[in-house]
């Protein structure tokens, strides 16, 4: 099983930036995928999730209206469109995959998202 994003880096306020997540070795279409994020010394935080099909989207109340999730199963990836950054948006940003049959949740190793000016 592999996670891997990419897309991350510094940034001023207000501008923006394209996460992805590209999965491999788990059946991509069957699990719920999400984006967290920890920044420095604080606890990891769920920042948006999708259904399997693409069809439920939820996010965080401190990113509604900025950030967007998607997702293709075709190709295997999710997608985080970040807008509007600010420097509390300043994190390590992780793709999880979920499938809650059987308790199971995959993480990636991160992509670091830094604004400031």
């Amino acid at each position: 099983v592999q996670l891997v994003e990419s897309g991350g880096g510094l940034v001023q306020p207000g501008g923006s930036l394209r996460l992805s997540c590209a999965a491999s070795g788990f059946t991509f279409s069957s699990y719920v995928m999400s984006w967290y994020r920890q920044a420095p010394g604080k606890e990891r935080e769920l920042v948006a999730v999708i259904n399997t099909t693409g069809g439920n989207l939820n996010y965080a109340d401190s990113v509604k209206g900025r950030f967007t999730i998607s997702r293709d199963n075709a190709k295997n990836t999710v997608d985080l469109r970040v807008n509007s950054l600010k420097p509390e948006d300043t994190a390590v940003y992780y793709c999880s995959a979920y499938r809650a049959l059987y308790a199971e949740r995959y993480w990636g190793q991160g992509t670091q998202v830094t604004v400031s000016s």
